[in-house]
C-alpha cells in the first residue's frame, strides 16, 4: 500500500534526500542563470570509430580530416557538452530519481499536473498560441506596421520614441511579448543603424524590451506564466485582466516619460530631430523581399552588415523602408488570434471553473487552421518562391566564385612580387641563377617540362562540387536538402516551426518536476510558513510589497520567470492550506493582494538584472547580438534597475490602492 504524503510536513526537511533535493534545486538555477560548457575527454581512437560507424551506417559522410585514416597524432579528444536552461533542469530530475529522492508521484504531478496545474495543458495551448502569432510576424505584418508608425512619426525624435513605445505595449497585448521581441528588436536594429545622429541604440532596444514585459502581463494568453497562475488558482482570464490591468496601464503612462527624460535624457540616444538615409528611387520601386526564402536577398545576404558603408546601409534601409508584407496571410492570421483570443475569453467566463475545459481545446484548432493556411498557400506559390531562392542562390555562388578568383589572383601577384624581390636581392648578392634547363620538372614550367593542361580555379571547384553531388547521399546531407526544400516550398511554415520557443517545453516541465520534489520533500511548506508569518506582521501591504520583490528578484534565481512562477504559486497553495487546516481565514484583500502581486512581479521581473530572468530575455540577447549590437551584462542590469524600481514602485502603489477599494476586509478567501 503506498505511503499516505503529507504535503504540510516540514519535518522531511532533515532527512539527507531533502536537503540534497534543495541543494540540487539551487545548483540548478544558478546553472540556469549562468550557463557553460564541461569539457569531456574521449580516446580519439574512440571518436574515430563513432564517425566511422556513422559514415558506415550513411548518417553523415565521411570525415574529409585524417582522423578518418588514423592519421591524427592526438591520443585524447574534447568534447564540450552545455549545461545551460535545458540540460540542467532534466539532469537534475535524473540525479534525484536515481537517488530516489523523488519518483513516479513527483514526475506525474510535474508534468501531467496536480492542484489546478497542469503543466502538459498550459505547454499545448502557450506553442499552439505561438504558432499564430509567430505566422503573423512571419507575414511581415509587425514590420509593417512599425513602419507606418516610423512615417507617422516623421523626423521628431521624442513623438517617434513615444510612438513605438505605445505601439510595442499595444501589440504585445494583443499576441504576446516573443512575437514583439523577435520582430520588433530586429527592426529597431535597422532603424537605429539607419539613422545619421542616434550614436547608441540602446535607448530605443531597452524601452522595447521593458514594455514588451509589461503588456503581457494584461492577458493570460500573453505569457505562460499567466497561464500557471491563473490555473493554481481558478482565476477566471477575465477578472484575471480586469485586477491587473490598472496596474500595468499606470506603469506605461508614468515609465514612458521616465525612459524618455531621465533614464534616457540624451540628444545623442534620443535626438530631437532624426536624421535618416534616404532610400533611392531604384530600391522604392523594387518588389519587397519575403525574408522566409532563403537566398531571397541574394548577394545582399553575403554582406557583413557590421561594416558601416553605403552598401550595407542600404540593405538595412530597404529592410525598414520597403517591408514586405503578405496582405493576405496577414490579415488571415490576425482574424484567426482575433477570434481565438475572444472564444477564450468567452468561454472561460461562461464555464464554472469546477468543469472547465483545457484551454487548448481552443488553440489547437485554431493553429491548425493557420497551419492548413501557411502550407496551402505555400504549395499554391511554389513555383515562385523556388525561383526566387534559386536565382539568390545562383547570385551567391558565383559572387563567392569571384571573390575567390580574386584572392587567388591576389595570391599569385603576392607571390610573384616575393619572388621578383627574392631574384633581385640574389643578383646584388652575385649569386648565380639557374637557367631553364637546369630547373627540375617538379617545379619549372608545365608548358616545357610535362604536357599538362591548366585547369581554371573556378572550373576545379566546379569539379569537386559536382563530386560531393555525385558521391553517396547520407541522412545528414538528405535533411539538409528536405529542410532548404520545405524553406523554398513553405517558407512560412518552416519559418514559423524555427522559432517556435520549443526550448520552453523541456524546461517547463522539468521546473514543475523539481518544484513538486521541493514539495513532497517539506520545502515549500517551510517557506508557507515563512510568508504566513511576513503577511501577519505586515497586512496587505506587506503583501503586496513583499509578493512583488521576492517575484522579480527569484525570476533572477529560480529558473527564470515561469520556474519563479512555479514555485511561488506551490508555496501560495500551502499558505492557504495551513489556514484551512488552523481555521483561521485568510482575509480577501490580503490573498488577492498577494496573487496579483505576483502577477505583476514575474511578468516585470523579466527586465531586472538577468537576461536569464525570462527567455524573452535570451531571445532578445541573441537578436541583438546577431545584428551586432551585444549588450553586456553589467549593461542589462545598470539600465534595468532603474526601470524596474519605478515600475514595481508604480504597479504595487496603484495595487494596493485597487486591492482596498475592489476587496473586502472582512470576508475570508475560499479556495475554488
Amino acid at each position: 500500500m503506498a505511503e499516505t504524503v503529507d504535503p504540510l510536513d516540514t519535518g522531511k526537511i532533515k532527512e539527507w534526500r531533502s536537503i540534497v533535493t534543495l541543494i540540487v534545486f539551487v545548483l540548478t538555477n544558478i546553472i540556469v542563470l549562468f550557463p557553460f560548457h564541461i569539457p569531456i575527454w574521449l580516446p580519439q581512437s574512440f571518436v574515430n570509430a563513432y564517425w566511422r560507424t556513422l559514415a558506415a551506417l550513411r548518417i553523415v559522410s565521411p570525415r574529409e580530416d585524417g582522423s578518418r585514416h588514423g592519421a591524427t597524432t592526438k591520443r585524447w579528444a574534447r568534447l564540450r557538452f552545455p549545461l545551460n536552461f535545458v540540460t540542467a533542469p532534466l539532469i537534475a530530475d535524473l540525479f534525484l530519481l536515481a537517488i530516489l529522492a523523488i519518483g513516479r508521484t513527483e514526475v506525474h504531478d510535474g508534468t501531467v499536473g496536480a492542484d489546478h496545474i497542469f503543466p502538459i495543458d498550459i505547454m499545448v495551448f502557450f506553442i499552439t498560441l505561438a504558432y499564430i502569432a509567430i505566422s503573423i510576424d512571419a507575414s511581415g505584418l509587425i514590420r509593417y506596421l512599425a513602419f507606418k508608425v516610423l512615417q507617422k512619426g516623421g523626423n521628431n525624435g521624442h513623438r517617434l520614441y513615444i510612438y513605438l513605445y505605445v505601439f510595442f505595449f499595444a501589440l504585445t497585448a494583443f499576441i504576446g511579448n516573443d512575437p514583439v521581441i523577435l520582430s520588433g528588436t530586429a527592426f529597431l536594429a535597422y532603424m537605429t543603424r539607419i539613422s545619421r545622429n542616434i550614436k547608441d541604440p540602446k535607448a530605443w532596444i531597452f524601452a522595447q524590451f521593458s514594455v514588451a514585459n509589461v503588456g503581457s502581463a494584461i492577458l493570460v494568453s500573453s505569457n505562460p506564466t499567466n497561464l500557471v497562475l491563473t490555473g493554481a488558482f481558478n482565476i477566471k482570464f477575465i477578472h484575471y485582466t480586469a485586477n491587473v490591468i490598472v496596474p500595468v496601464l499606470a506603469t506605461v503612462i508614468v515609465i514612458g516619460p521616465f525612459l524618455l527624460y531621465i533614464v534616457f535624457a540624451d540628444n545623442e540616444l534620443i535626438p530631437t530631430s532624426i536624421e535618416l538615409h534616404e532610400l533611392d528611387e531604384e530600391a522604392r520601386n523594387r518588389a519587397p523581399v519575403n525574408p522566409n526564402i532563403p537566398h531571397a536577398r541574394g548577394t545582399a545576404d553575403e554582406n557583413d552588415l557590421a561594416s558601416d558603408d553605403d552598401e550595407g546601409n542600404n540593405i538595412s534601409l530597404e529592410e525598414i523602408m520597403n517591408p514586405f508584407l503578405d496582405k493576405g496571410g496577414a490579415a488571415f492570421g490576425a482574424a484567426i488570434m482575433a477570434a481565438t483570443l475572444i472564444t477564450i475569453l468567452a468561454l472561460n467566463a461562461a464555464t464554472d471553473t469546477t468543469k472547465e475545459r483545457p484551454v487548448f481545446w481552443v488553440t489547437l484548432p485554431a493553429a491548425f487552421i493557420m497551419f492548413c493556411w501557411d502550407v496551402s498557400f505555400g504549395w499554391l506559390n511554389r513555383e515562385k518562391t523556388r525561383e526566387i531562392s534559386r536565382h539568390g542562390r545562383k547570385e551567391v555562388e558565383e559572387a563567392r566564385a569571384k571573390r575567390a578568383i580574386e584572392a587567388e589572383e591576389r595570391a599569385r601577384l603576392a607571390t610573384l612580387e616575393q619572388g621578383d624581390s627574392t631574384d633581385r636581392s640574389t643578383v646584388e648578392k652575385g649569386e648565380p641563377m639557374l637557367s631553364d634547363a637546369e630547373i627540375p620538372p617538379q617545379i619549372g614550367n608545365p608548358s616545357k617540362d610535362t604536357p599538362q593542361e591548366k585547369v581554371p580555379a573556378h572550373t576545379q571547384r566546379t569539379g569537386s562540387t559536382q563530386r560531393n553531388q555525385t558521391s553517396k547521399p547520407t541522412l545528414a546531407s538528405l535533411s539538409a536538402e528536405t529542410y532548404e526544400w520545405c524553406q523554398e516550398t513553405f517558407p512560412t511554415v518552416t519559418a514559423v516551426l524555427s522559432h517556435l520557443p520549443w526550448a520552453l517545453v523541456p524546461f517547463a516541465l522539468a521546473m514543475f518536476v523539481l518544484v513538486q520534489a521541493l514539495v513532497t520533500k517539506g520545502w515549500v511548506p517551510v517557506f508557507a510558513h515563512g510568508w504566513d508569518h511576513w503577511v501577519g506582521k505586515t497586512g496587505v501591504v506587506g503583501a503586496v510589497g513583499g509578493m512583488g520583490f521576492l517575484s522579480v528578484i527569484m525570476c533572477n534565481f529560480a529558473g527564470t520567470n515561469i520556474g519563479t512562477t512555479i514555485l511561488l504559486c506551490r508555496v501560495v497553495q500551502a499558505w492557504v492550506e495551513i489556514h484551512e487546516r488552523s481555521g483561521v481565514p485568510i482575509m480577501q484583500r490580503t490573498f488577492w493582494a498577494t496573487v496579483y502581486s505576483m502577477a505583476i512581479g514575474v511578468n516585470y521581473g523579466a527586465f531586472s538584472t538577468a537576461f536569464s530572468a525570462s527567455l524573452a530575455g535570451l531571445l532578445w540577447r541573441d537578436i541583438l547580438t546577431r545584428k551586432y549590437i551585444p549588450v553586456r551584462s553589467s549593461t542589462f542590469a545598470q539600465v534595468n534597475l532603474k526601470i524596474i524600481a519605478v515600475a514595481m514602485a508604480v504597479a504595487c502603489a496603484v495595487l494596493v490602492g485597487e486591492v482596498y477599494i475592489t476587496r473586502s476586509g472582512k470576508d475570508a478567501y475560499r479556495p475554488g
